[in-house]
C-alpha cells in the first residue's frame, strides 16, 4: 500500500529515511518528495549574539533548519574554537529548549542539553518555557525562520517572557516540487495516505494535489504531523484523517494505520 510523504528525505548518508523505515514495518511503501527549499541569512548577525551569552537567558529552536544556521555560522575555524573554548560552556548554564527529536538531536550535535522535546509543537512548548522562565529578565534567543508563526512569541509575551526574534533562514517552495509531485501521480496509482509535515506543506502543495489527483483525491487519506499542520489542512478545507500524537516515525506509523482501518 503506497503512502506520500511531503517531506524532505533525512540528510544523505546517514542511513534510511526513518519515516521511510518505519512505514516499511507496517507494510506501506513509502515515497519522499521535498516540499520546501531554505536560504540561510544573517549568520554572522547570529554568530555576534551567540558571542554574547550572558545577554540572553537561553535559545530556543523549534525547527532543525534553525539548528543547522547555527552549525554553519559556527562552520569557520576561528568561530568555531572561540564556541569550543568558552561558548558553548556558557550556553550550557542556560536553557536550550527546542520542538521535537529531530531538533533535540541537532541541538546535542552542537554540545549543548536539550529541554522540552517531547513538547510536540510550539505552544506546548511555550507553556514548558513559562513555567521554567522568570518574566521580565533577559531575553531568550530565538533563530526561526521567515515563515515563523507568532503562537510561542505571543504566549511568551503575555507572561512577560521576554524574547529576541532573528531570522536566520527564508523558506521558499522547492524548485521541484510540482514536477516531483505530476511525475508521482503519472506514474502509479493515487497513495491511500498522504502526509503532510509543514503548514508551508499545505500552502505549496495542495493545488498541485487537487489538480494531479482529480476527482479521486476523495479516496486519499490526508494525515498531519502535527496540530499545527493539521489546522493549516482544515483551514484548506483537507479533513484530518489522522494527526500524530507526537512528531515521531512510531506515531505517525500507528495513525496512518489506524486512519486505514488495518
Amino acid at each position: 500500500m503506497k503512502v506520500l510523504l511531503l517531506k524532505d528525505p533525512k540528510d544523505r548518508g546517514s542511513g534510511p529515511d526513518p519515516y521511510i523505515q518505519e512505514l516499511g514495518l507496517y507494510g506501506f511503501e513509502a515515497a519522499l518528495i521535498p516540499v520546501l527549499s531554505f536560504e540561510f541569512v544573517s549568520l554572522q548577525t547570529f554568530f555576534e549574539k551567540l558571542s554574547h551569552p550572558d545577554r540572553y537567558e537561553g535559545l530556543i529552536f523549534t525547527s532543525p533548519r534553525a539548528v543547522e544556521a547555527a552549525k554553519l555560522c559556527l562552520g569557520e575555524n576561528s568561530k568555531n574554537e572561540a564556541w569550543r573554548n568558552s561558548l558553548k560552556e556558557k550556553w550550557n548554564t542556560k536553557s536550550a529548549y527546542v520542538v521535537g527529536k529531530a531538533t533535540a538531536s541537532l541541538v546535542e550535535e552542537i554540545g549543548l542539553a536539550p529541554q522540552g522535546e517531547k513538547c510536540g509543537n510550539a505552544e506546548k512548548l511555550a507553556g514548558y518555557i513559562c513555567a521554567r522562565e522568570t518574566p521580565n529578565s533577559s531575553p531568550l534567543l530565538f533563530p526561526c525562520g521567515s515563515l515563523k508563526r507568532e503562537v510561542l512569541p505571543t504566549i511568551l509575551k503575555e507572561k512577560g517572557i521576554s524574547l529576541e526574534s532573528l531570522t536566520v533562514y527564508q523558506t521558499a517552495q522547492h524548485p521541484s516540487l510540482q514536477e516531483s509531485l505530476k511525475n508521482y501521480f503519472s506514474q502509479q496509482d493515487i497513495p491511500a495516505s498522504i502526509t503532510f509535515f509543514s503548514p508551508s506543506g499545505v500552502r505549496f502543495c495542495l493545488q498541485h494535489i487537487q489538480k494531479f489527483s482529480g476527482d479521486l483525491i476523495n479516496q486519499i487519506k490526508f494525515a498531519a504531523i502535527g496540530p499545527t499542520t493539521a489546522e493549516a489542512m482544515e483551514a484548506e478545507g483537507i479533513p484530518v484523517s489522522c494527526t500524530a500524537e507526537n512528531p515521531t516515525p512510531q506515531d505517525l506509523a500507528a495513525g496512518i494505520k489506524k486512519a486505514l482501518h488495518l
